[in-house]
């Protein structure tokens, strides 16, 4: 991997609470198993303001605990312009908060902008779907996913930035 830049991956939903920070966790874990985490950096932020400040989801946190993985740190914070300067990698986890960050992307950085499961190869759905109003499975469900694109989205760094 060139080691020149930092690559900067920004994982968004609607809330902050439930997708996006689940998608930080798995994928930070990743890249920290790989020995990565000098190299590639992540953050999550969510569409709207609701859970500005406030920890994921407990039932993100919980599903997260019995993988391993650590959510307790995140905070929900709202994407903004400035994130696209900031990020190589902007990942909407659905259509409708792609469309959003469509509207707020400056011209000449779009390319910057896609969905997370796009990196799900052979996955054949192409967006993650809000467990916030349903039960424990739809986030474990949500977890299954995001690995998947997870996985995904590791090897595109490493064929772009090697």
């Amino acid at each position: 991997m060139n080691e020149k830049k930092k690559i900067r991956v920004l994982f968004v939903c609607m809330g902050n609470i439930c997708r996006s920070p689940t998608a930080q966790g798995v994928f930070r874990k990743l890249v920290e198993e790989k020995g990565l985490a000098h190299r590639i950096e992540t953050d999550s932020a969510g569409t709207h303001a609701y859970h500005v400040g406030q920890p994921p989801d407990r039932r993100a946190q919980a599903t997260a605990a019995s993988r391993n993985i650590d959510l307790s740190d995140l905070r929900g914070r709202q994407v903004e312009v400035e994130d696209f300067h900031q990020f190589d990698y902007v990942l909407a986890m659905d259509r409708e908060n792609l469309e959003i960050l469509s509207g707020l992307c400056p011209a000449g950085l779009e390319d910057r902008l896609s969905l997370f499961m796009d990196f799900a190869d052979g996955y054949g759905i192409d967006e993650v779907p809000d467990p916030y109003y349903g039960g424990e499975q739809g986030f474990e469900r949500v977890f299954d996913m995001v690995e998947a694109a997870s996985r995904g989205l590791l090897e595109d760094i490493r064929r772009r930035y090697v």
